[in-house]
């Protein structure tokens, strides 16, 4: 695409709120509900108002889903461009930027020599630590940490807590059949109420450790305990307030899809392929001639300083 994937989106879903979604939402941008109501005594005029608003929010919410389909496909896209090009550019040209740095720190050391100079002694030093391989992070922890923080040993033993690693990488079948089973019925976002909420975060935090552990008769007994407990009043929803509770979770959607776009446009290789954005794949070729012209014009200099 020319112009920035999200902004092409942009237009997809222009289009869909030209065709009724201003009926569906206020100055703001919130949805606001029809003046005739889904009662069920509604009738006559009232009646008909009530089904004619509704009809129109659903065109609204359909036009909107395939506006949102289309930026999906969009931001899906670019992400797959993007990581294909990061892993292609470092298969094909990490070995020049590495041979690159090699010339570099041979041509200070070679500088480095000839004068004597302690600047270039100081420079030589700093060109052959960018070459020399870093230490991992477990190294320089002793085991202790990772790239990711704390072992979860580490953590235990720091924390009192007993030092049990899990029996197995993956929990039993009927581990992860309960673990999802309590999920779905449990889940904190199925909550109607904060009380609600909080009383499902303290559960869902209990359910996460048993599963962590593989404990499964632990994971049992959680479901036991979630069957016995109090089951919240389900509310039943009018079709226009399924319709708008819809255009407000699409909402949602979109903003969070637009911040992904924005996020690997803003990246150094989302950068780097908007500059061809028509050939990705003939500007990784552009940067190899550059970078081959660069070895061989280190090369050639290297040689005039030990010839």
């Amino acid at each position: 695409m020319t112009n920035s994937y999200a902004e092409n989106a942009q237009d997809g879903r222009h289009g869909a709120d030209a065709t009724g979604a201003a009926d569906a939402t206020d100055s703001r941008g919130a949805a606001v509900a029809p003046d005739a109501t889904d009662a069920p005594g509604a009738s006559g005029a009232e009646g008909a108002a009530a089904e004619a608003a509704t009809a129109r929010l659903a065109v609204a919410v359909r036009a909107a889903e395939q506006a949102l389909i289309e930026f999906e496909i969009a931001v899906e896209t670019f992400r797959v461009e993007v990581e294909n090009f990061s892993r292609l550019h470092h298969q094909r040209l990490g070995p020049m930027y590495a041979r690159l740095d090699e010339l570099d720190a041979q041509i200070a050391e070679a500088v480095a020599a000839r004068t004597g100079d302690p600047e270039d002694v100081r420079k030589a030093r700093e060109a052959r630590a960018a070459v020399l391989p870093m230490p991992e992070v477990e190294e320089l922890f002793h085991g202790w940490m990772g790239s990711d923080g704390l072992f979860p040993e580490a953590q235990a033993m720091l924390t009192e807590q007993p030092v049990q690693p899990p029996q197995k990488v993956r929990p039993s079948e009927g581990a992860r059949r309960a673990y999802r089973d309590l999920v779905r019925k449990a889940h904190p976002d199925l909550a109607r109420d904060d009380a609600e909420r909080r009383r499902r975060d303290a559960f869902i935090a209990r359910v996460n450790a048993a599963y962590a552990a593989g404990d499964e008769a632990a994971l049992g007994a959680l479901t036991r305990e979630w069957e016995a407990g109090p089951v919240p009043a389900e509310e039943r929803l009018t079709a226009s307030e399924e319709l708008y509770a819809r255009l407000e979770w699409l909402a949602e959607r979109k903003e969070m899809l637009a911040a992904v776009a924005a996020e690997l446009e803003d990246s150094a290789i989302g950068a780097m392929i908007k500059m061809a954005p028509q050939d990705p794949d003939g500007l990784l070729d552009e940067i190899a001639e550059k970078l081959l012209a660069d070895v061989a014009e280190r090369e050639a200099h290297l040689s005039q300083l030990v010839g």
